[in-house]
């Protein structure tokens, strides 16, 4: 496995993965496939010194995750707290592999300036409620039923942490 940051090359296979979460309804809001073309403004945000967008490469060199930091407000003095995603290829799913990814990006936080990370789950995607727990994420908000998916209203749960 390797661990590397993104180019914009990898760009269709990170919308991929992310398109593939959708349909399931525990991950996203987004309720229709997004594409290259949107998401190219998003990629050109995440700056390796601050805000990185990492891909992670199987033994055969194919892109089987993502992850990225991304700001938790415009605001300068925000800049101390990062809001982090990490998505997974299906087949590679239930693997350890959100673990390994979730404390590699704990590590590299202090290098980048970030104190604090925060994970924006919906409150009834309890295993990336597990994952983020075992790694030590709190409950630090709870935004009941502000999402609507299929007709079901869904709360998020903010999980944060400090850095080490």
């Amino acid at each position: 496995m390797n661990i590397r940051h993104a180019t914009l090359q990898d760009l269709p296979t990170i919308v991929a993965i992310y398109n593939s979460t959708i349909p399931g309804r525990m991950v996203t809001a987004d309720l229709e496939p997004v594409t290259t073309e949107n998401k190219l403004v998003w990629f050109d945000d995440h700056d390796p010194s601050r805000r990185p967008l990492w891909v992670v490469e199987n033994d055969t060199h194919k892109v089987i995750a993502w992850m990225s930091f991304s700001d938790f407000s415009e605001r300068a003095a925000y800049n101390i707290t990062a809001e982090i995603s990490i998505y997974i290829d299906p087949a590679a799913r239930g693997n350890g592999l959100g673990s390994t990814l979730l404390q590699y990006a704990i590590g590299q936080a202090p290098s980048l300036g970030i104190q604090k990370l925060l994970g924006k789950i919906f409150a009834h995607n309890e295993p990336s409620i597990k994952l983020f727990a075992k790694f030590g994420f709190e409950e630090w908000g709870n935004l009941p039923d502000v999402c609507l998916l299929d007709g079901i209203l869904r709360s998020v749960l903010i999980l944060g942490r400090s850095t080490p």
